[in-house]
């Protein structure tokens, strides 16, 4: 008897399923509903925060179950099924972060951090690329500090060095540095996956993600998918049976979706 398999989504969405300077997903909303009707999930694994992704799934007019903040929140287990939590918090909230942050690092260290919730209003939006209702949910954070670092590569390490010993993180993405407690994307998608398989065993996971942050959660799943980032080369990204797409987000995104699905339908 053919197994039938439950295919669980895990997206990163800045660059990988949105459009990296619109932030828009019309081209391919169709093909996100199609997906969905057939039975799959779509989980948004992202840095953003809740109000942000809430605010994707109002635009496409679902209810997706999704890891925010780079891993520090699950919500909506139990939109797969009931008996399932509805949230499942990983980290410390961001003011106990910050607080160790403080207490361990050398000034020196300190003051080239320029935290984006100290800036004003025109050097945040500038960084981030969004402006009124939707930086105000980009800023809006539980469990993460957004920062820009201003030292070089050799003090960025020793930063990450310093701060790994109480259990803290760097986090970088597209346009920022999050600092973060111990968790990451690849975290999240473990714990969302083991609580899944109490009621479903057959399981396949796809991820795609388009940055370095995304890289341990691309290597965690059944099917990594990268999509186009002129960033770094595929010489610096050792995941065996990658799926890339020279084609940039959002048509990227359903790129390496339909070849994964079409991998799945052959195994």
């Amino acid at each position: 008897m053919e197994k039938v398999f439950k295919v669980l989504i895990f997206t990163d969405l800045d660059g990988s399923l949105l459009n990296r300077d619109t932030f828009k997903f019309d081209e391919i909303k169709d093909y996100l509903k199609q997906i969905i009707s057939k039975g799959n999930y779509i989980i948004p694994n992202s840095s953003k925060t809740e109000k942000e992704i809430l605010e994707f799934n109002n635009e496409l007019g679902s209810s997706l179950p999704y890891i925010s903040e780079n891993g520090a929140a699950i919500n909506g287990l139990d939109l797969l099924n009931p008996n399932l939590p509805k949230e499942l918090i990983l980290s410390r909230e961001k003011d106990d972060i910050l607080n160790i942050f403080k207490n361990i690092v050398p000034l020196s260290l300190q003051h080239k951090c320029k935290w984006l919730s100290e800036m004003n209003t025109a050097n945040q939006s500038l960084i981030f690329g969004l402006y009124d209702k939707k930086l105000k949910m980009a800023l809006d954070r539980r469990y993460t500090v957004p920062f820009i670092f201003n030292g070089n590569k050799n003090e960025k390490n020793q930063l990450s060095k310093i701060i790994k010993k109480d259990g803290l993180t760097l986090q970088e993405g597209g346009r920022v540095i999050n600092l973060s407690d111990r968790i990451n994307k690849a975290k999240a998608l473990r714990v969302f996956v083991r609580f899944y398989k109490k009621y479903h065993k057959n399981v396949k996971t796809i991820a795609v993600g388009d940055n370095y942050n995304d890289l341990d959660m691309l290597k965690t799943s059944d099917f990594p998918c990268l999509v186009f980032n002129d960033k770094f080369t595929l010489d610096e990204i050792p995941i065996n049976n990658l799926i890339v797409t020279n084609k940039p987000s959002p048509e990227g995104w359903a790129d390496v979706i339909k070849m994964a699905l079409v991998k799945i339908n052959k195994n």
